[in-house]
């Protein structure tokens, strides 16, 4: 967390030195006192400066196939596993066996993991749960863009149309921009196509900002001449 700057911190002693004293201060000692002032304002701007982000938001990142995952329950090193996340969405862990983590956040993997080992095996365990290795997530943009081909999303985030359309360079000259289609294959294997007007994106006419999957294909038609 980046902590404001506060100047009472790094001037707190500054009337300290200041204060009138008893006996005059040679121009020496009042060097090495303005010296000392400004080593003290430095290093508390340093610090505040340096102190790292929270983690808050990688707690929500949706879990995906492929995963790997780091799972540490406190005080039980025997608990301690790497595993990554299954074609299925599930992980396997000592003692309560096959999780199901299909469409859960870190923290709601935690919470789960949690739950089970309270349930029969733990009292109040403390489960944490990290992301070592994350799954390769890609949407393909293909047709009238400067760079077609996969579009990784970012890691821990989502993506969205005119995101991807950016990641492939963007609309060639000849893109169709009212006319983009989105495929997207559904949990039975079903396809929908939708044709979607990006310029309406752009102007911000639309609510939806089609948020992707992975594996959704972008097809930006030629316009006719």
């Amino acid at each position: 967390m980046t902590i404001p700057f506060d100047g009472r911190r790094s001037f707190g002693l500054l009337p300290f030195f200041f204060l009138p004293l008893p006996v005059p201060m040679s121009p020496t000692f009042k060097t090495s006192v303005l010296f000392f002032c400004s080593l003290v304002f430095s290093f508390s701007l340093s610090a505040a400066e340096q102190r790292p982000l929270p983690a808050a938001a990688a707690q929500d990142y949706v879990l995906q196939p492929s995963d790997l995952l780091n799972i540490q329950v406190f005080q039980e090193e025997n608990l301690k596993r790497d595993v990554r996340v299954s074609k299925e969405y599930s992980i396997t862990l000592p003692l309560i066996g096959k999780v199901d983590v299909k469409g859960k956040s870190l923290r709601q993997a935690e919470d789960l993991i949690r739950e089970l080992y309270d349930r029969d095996y733990l009292v109040n365990p403390q489960v944490n749960v990290v992301v070592i290795e994350y799954a390769k997530r890609t949407v393909n943009v293909i047709g009238q863009v400067n760079q077609p081909g996969a579009v990784l999303f970012p890691q821990e985030e989502g993506l969205t149309l005119l995101d991807a359309i950016s990641r492939a360079g963007g609309f060639s000259r000849l893109a169709n921009r009212s006319q983009v289609k989105l495929t997207r294959t559904n949990s039975d294997g079903k396809s929908d196509t939708y044709i979607i007007n990006v310029d309406d994106l752009i102007k911000g006419s639309s609510s939806n900002s089609w948020p992707l999957l992975v594996n959704d294909i972008i097809f930006v038609p030629e316009r006719i001449l």
